[in-house]
C-alpha cells in the first residue's frame, strides 16, 4: 500500500483539479449551442425551400432547388464551428464569429419587413449579438487557447 503520489501519465488519470482546468466554460458551451442552432435553422430553411420548389408553384423551380441546396451547404459552416467549439478547437471561433456577423444583416432585413418576419428578426438579432458576446469573452478566448495582441511573447 503505497501512499506516494505519481505524476499524471497517459496511464494514470489526472486529479480532479487538473481536469477542471481543461474543462469547457459554460459560456463556450452556450456559444456552441447558439452557433449549432443557427446551423440547424439553415438546414431547415434549405429543406423548406427544396420542398416548396418541388411541391409548390415556384416562379423558377431551378432557382428554388439551387437556393435550398445553397442554404444546406452554408449550414456546414456554423455546424462545423459549433462542433469545434465543443471540442475546444481554436480555429472554430473564427467561423462562429463570421456566422454571427452574417446573421446581423439578415436580421436587419427581417426587421424591415412588414409582416410576421419582424419577431424573427428581433430573435435573430438577439441571438447573433449574444453569440458575439459569448465568443469574444475572455473566458472563452482562454479556453480556446487564443492569445490576444501583446500576449504572444508571454506564452513563448
Amino acid at each position: 500500500m503505497s501512499s506516494e503520489k505519481t505524476p499524471a501519465t497517459p496511464e494514470t488519470p489526472l486529479a480532479p483539479e487538473a481536469e477542471a482546468e481543461g474543462a469547457r466554460p459554460r459560456r463556450l458551451t452556450y456559444a456552441a449551442a447558439l452557433t449549432g442552432l443557427e446551423g440547424l435553422a439553415l438546414v431547415a430553411g434549405g429543406i423548406w425551400i427544396l420542398v416548396l420548389g418541388f411541391t409548390g408553384d415556384p416562379d423558377d423551380r431551378q432557382q428554388a432547388v439551387t437556393g435550398g441546396i445553397t442554404l444546406m451547404v452554408l449550414a456546414l459552416l456554423p455546424l462545423l464551428a459549433a462542433r469545434g467549439l465543443l471540442a475546444l478547437r481554436s480555429w472554430s471561433r473564427g467561423p462562429a464569429v463570421i456566422t454571427q456577423i452574417l446573421a446581423l444583416p439578415v436580421a436587419y432585413n427581417l426587421l424591415q419587413a412588414d409582416s410576421l418576419a419582424i419577431p424573427a428578426g428581433i430573435a435573430l438579432a438577439a441571438l447573433a449579438v449574444t453569440g458575439l458576446i459569448l465568443l469574444v469573452n475572455a473566458e472563452t478566448t482562454r479556453a480556446l487557447g487564443i492569445r490576444g495582441p501583446g500576449n504572444a511573447a508571454d506564452q513563448g
